[in-house]
């Protein structure tokens, strides 16, 4: 956890929780395997926040630079995601070359998926008030302001100039994390 809440750390912030009709537990079950047998796995996602090719893959490629790891930190929510199980086939860093979906990985009901490795329980509070918005027409927002509302996931950079955690917006509170590998983010589609 240390190494994840330092000043100029990039981190991806993210709420999950049930996901095209399947429990998280079941999805960590099965990313886990999916990282043991292909070496990464495919984290599905959708929304209009963390743009594959517009957010998340010039902010990791420049945190990367600076021979940094981006780390994807998630706070489990109750959801309602109900979008059916249609498994994507094709994936695009691009959105124009497309390229098959490594064998054994599986992305279901999603617009877009996080490239990632490593994937972990590990627990503590993220203070949202000492992060900011790293890029995009947000960039420098305060963190917490960013997320209140339906904002469910933002490339955050932690920073000492917001000074200490206010009692006003409590900590969030992380149960998973994993490790953010290129192209970091792509675009999927089915078949």
């Amino acid at each position: 956890m240390a190494e994840i809440i330092k000043p100029g750390q990039g981190l991806l912030y993210m709420k999950v929780g049930t996901h095209a009709r399947e429990p998280l537990e079941e999805i960590i079950t099965r990313k886990t395997k999916e990282i043991e047998d292909a070496g990464l796995a495919f984290w599905g996602y959708g929304g209009n926040t963390c743009h594959p090719q517009t957010m998340v893959q010039p902010f990791a490629r420049k945190y990367e630079r600076q021979g940094g790891v981006i780390y994807l930190c998630m706070q489990p929510m109750e959801s309602k995601h109900f979008a059916e199980q249609i498994p994507a086939g094709e994936y695009s860093a691009d959105g124009s070359q497309w390229a098959k979906i490594p064998s054994g990985v599986k992305v279901l009901g999603s617009r877009y998926a996080l490239i990632i490795r490593n994937l972990r329980a590990e627990e503590f509070d993220l203070p949202l008030d000492r992060t900011k918005v790293a890029l995009g027409t947000s960039m420098g927002a305060i963190g917490s302001k960013y997320i209140a509302g339906r904002v469910d996931k933002a490339c955050l950079e932690i920073t000492d100039e917001i000074g200490q955690a206010s009692t006003a917006n409590p900590p969030v509170h992380i149960a998973l994390v994993a490790e953010l590998v290129a192209p970091y983010a792509v675009y999927v589609r089915n078949l």
